[in-house]
């Protein structure tokens, strides 16, 4: 895969919590030994659920293919969640099959290998049955159910967010359409009050998620992340020749300029034909469920305009708008266009479903020869390049961690920091020696370095350990500043004997982030709690 660091990823955020780090934001030795906060910035949910897995037995590689699995199965699971509750069943299982086996989404895993935005590509059709399933509710006067949707709508958002945030950035625009209208097609029933508890949803899944994406915004300066937009990875180097999207060759390798790229960009030929289906049927059957047939139309727009993104016409748009290049490559708008595509799958079945609605065995047959089709056409990208002997050890040595894994991401050290050139230069250890300084005792952890030491004068103490704002020195219990270059910190140490302690204390920021998601934590609770026992209230007036 492109992105090689999955196991040690998962790796370091089972240290951190072994260490007893929560939430995680620092990792030991990533970063060439130096540690950086990469889970400040580099969405974190995937690896929490592989760390559980390594901590409850399974070693680090057979935890990291069992995150990918779940986030692998759950994208067709929601999927079919999402369309059964617009279409019925049978167009829910092939909706979910269109999304499950698109093209792009053998792409992330096989090929880019990027865990944290298939986990994102499994959650985007959660989070509009969230929303929608919320707005029937209302409309239906479920009550009963109210607290469940705006639960399931919330964390799947934050889900969202904490599975990839530029995925959440690219996704949200197209929710905030979507529940808009639903919240307009709820004001004229019930009221724009009651209405207006559609966004509950979308407060509370921000709030959850406060501890993450607060951080990445606000602390992003003190890293090199800035670096990642633009260079070799400027969008107007990598937009999608029309052609590509129904004709692009199958590859292992990167993204070029030009047409001529190592890797597919394939929109898949089923999923193009369903939407070609899609706008006949929706021109034959507008007169018929016109509501659904409304998200019909907008789902087929969202889709022209996401494709129209990819295209180098569309430079403009991304010359325009500045927080565009942080997609870095117009081609990820993919994972729209797959989830766009397999929800008009959907309706198209549906549509064919009401036309054999009489024909029972025949339509049953027609299903599940669409079924093998779509496995038949799409299974063969669904393999690995190479399948490689190697263990858990090869991935988490302290090798593999501080050059192999560190020298494919390192954008979460400081500006100006001095990487090592080779392998020899990576430190072995968290200290430099220091002939004036005896170390009595020395305790290691991810957050914090405790140690015992006497300094037979005043001198200055290297550890190896990357600037961040978060760490803060402590010399007998009283704060004391210290000096940072580009390879460490320094700590002066007086004279004597000392208990000194380098220690992670969590910035005001990454503080208010725990405060805000533990308020929409709370809200949830108590809204559940509330609307018990006011149901419970309601029912002995009732009897």
């Amino acid at each position: 895969m492109h992105d090689d660091t999955q196991v040690a990823r998962v790796f370091a955020m089972q240290q951190s919590l072994t260490d007893g780090m929560f939430p995680v934001r620092w990792v030991s030795d990533l970063g060439y030994g130096y540690g950086y906060p990469i889970f400040n910035f580099y969405a974190p949910l995937s690896y929490y659920v592989g760390a559980f897995f390594d901590l409850i037995g399974f070693d680090t590689l057979s935890a990291t293919k069992i995150t990918m699995g779940i986030g692998i199965v759950a994208a067709g699971i929601f999927m079919y969640l999402l369309a059964s509750k617009f279409f019925g069943r049978r167009a829910g299982i092939i909706a979910g099959l269109l999304y499950l086996y698109a093209p792009y989404h053998a792409v992330e895993i096989y090929v880019r290998g990027d865990v944290a935005e298939f986990w994102a590509y499994a959650f985007i059709p959660l989070v509009f049955y969230g929303f929608y399933s919320l707005s029937l509710s209302l409309l239906e006067k479920k009550n009963i159910q109210l607290w469940l949707w705006i639960s399931v709508s919330a964390f799947a958002y934050a889900g969202l967010i904490l599975s990839h945030n530029l995925t959440a950035f690219m996704v949200t625009p197209f929710l905030g359409v979507f529940v808009f209208l639903l919240f307009l097609f709820a004001k004229k029933k019930i009221g724009w009050k009651k209405a207006s508890i559609l966004l509950s949803g979308l407060v509370i899944g921000v709030l959850i998620s406060a501890f993450y994406w607060l951080p990445t915004l606000a602390e992003m300066r003190y890293t090199n992340i800035l670096s990642q937009v633009g260079g070799t990875a400027n969008y107007a180097d990598h937009f999608v020749c029309p052609r590509q999207l129904w004709e692009s060759p199958w590859g292992f390798a990167g993204t070029a300029p030009g047409c001529t790229d190592g890797m597919s960009f394939a929109l898949g030929k089923l999923q193009i034909l369903f939407v070609l289906l899609a706008m006949i049927a929706s021109c034959i059957f507008w007169r018929r469920e016109v509501t659904r047939i409304r998200f019909v139309w907008l789902t087929l727009v969202e889709f022209i305009f996401v494709i129209f993104l990819m295209l180098p016409w569309s430079q403009f748009l991304w010359d325009i708008v500045p927080l565009m290049s942080f997609f870095q490559y117009p081609w990820r708008f993919l994972i729209l266009a797959s989830f766009f595509s397999a929800f008009l799958g959907g309706f198209v079945w549906k549509c064919v479903e009401g036309v054999f609605a009489k024909k029972k065995v025949l339509l049953s047959a027609g299903t599940i020869i669409l079924i093998y089709t779509i496995i038949f056409f799409n299974a063969a990208v669904f393999v690995p390049q190479t399948i490689l002997t190697r263990s858990a050890s090869d991935y988490t040595s302290p090798l593999a961690l501080r050059w192999y894994a560190s020298e494919l991401t390192h954008e979460y050290l400081p500006p100006a920091f001095s990487e090592p050139e080779k392998q020899a230069d990576v430190p072995l250890r968290k200290l430099v020696p220091n002939p004036i300084v005896s170390i009595h005792s020395l305790d290691e952890k991810t957050q914090q370095i405790t140690m015992i030491l006497t300094a037979r004068e005043k001198t200055s103490l290297v550890v190896n350990q990357a600037y961040f704002p978060a760490w803060q020195l402590f010399i007998d219990e009283e704060k004391r500043p210290y000096r940072f270059f580009d390879k460490g910190i320094i700590l002066t140490i007086p004279k004597g004997k000392h208990d000194v302690v380098l220690k992670y204390v969590e910035t005001p920021i990454e503080k208010i982030g725990n405060a805000l998601s533990l308020t929409g934590i709370g809200i949830l609770i108590l809204g559940i709690i509330s609307h018990r026992r006011r149901n419970k209230t309601y029912g002995k007036k009732t009897t």
